[in-house]
């Protein structure tokens, strides 16, 4: 990772440092799914927090987004905090998205989503002090072999959770309001499962 940083700094002096900007060398890296050496190419924040996000740094593409100030930036700040388990302040960033483009429904959505959860969290969960509630494991597969996979091993038996959130994650697709129905339908299944068990 770090010889390809290094490589982006050579370049911007050397023949591909004339033809290419840094924003063009980080969209080839981002292209190819270097995503945190995009993000550390990339001079612009909005770019640099598509691809922070990409690489599964939701802090760091948040604090890219901050700096923006748009609907968009706004609204990729409070999916940043969604993945983060920030519910509340998730909302808080929707509803600025929402209104600097009141027309946009993806925030709408997204919004009503991140409320949904905290409620969920503020009812399951009661008081937890300080403590914030995250994804216990978050694992990206740079690969891109998502086709055909199944929630069953050779053997026929059930995946384990952690499988099953690996594949999930696998198959996240570009869209964040469709991730996170498809991610708090299934915890919500899960929590069902559960109370139907005891």
């Amino acid at each position: 990772m770090r010889i390809l940083t290094t490589i982006a700094i050579l370049a911007s002096f050397s023949w591909v440092g004339l033809w290419c900007s840094p924003e063009q060398f980080g969209q080839r890296l981002f292209n190819r799914g270097e995503f945190q050496d995009a993000a550390k190419t990339f001079q612009d924040p909005y770019r640099q927090g598509v691809a922070w996000f990409r690489a599964g740094e939701f802090e760091k593409a948040e604090q890219s987004f901050a700096r923006v100030g748009t609907s968009e930036s706004e609204y990729n700040r409070g999916n940043s905090l969604v993945m983060l388990g920030k519910y509340d302040a998730a909302v808080g960033r929707f509803d600025r998205a929402i209104e600097l483009n009141p027309t946009w429904e993806d925030p709408q959505i997204n919004r009503e989503i991140a409320a949904t959860r905290a409620k969920l969290l503020e009812q399951k969960g009661g008081d937890m002090g300080d403590q914030k509630i995250g994804a216990d494991e978050i694992i990206f597969d740079k690969s891109n072999k998502s086709e055909g996979e199944e929630t069953q091993t050779e053997e026929g038996e059930p995946l384990s959770d952690s499988a099953i959130q690996e594949l999930w994650l696998r198959r996240v697709q570009t869209k964040p309001a469709s991730f996170l129905k498809a991610k708090f339908a299934y915890q919500l299944a899960v929590g069902n499962n559960e109370k139907g068990q005891e």
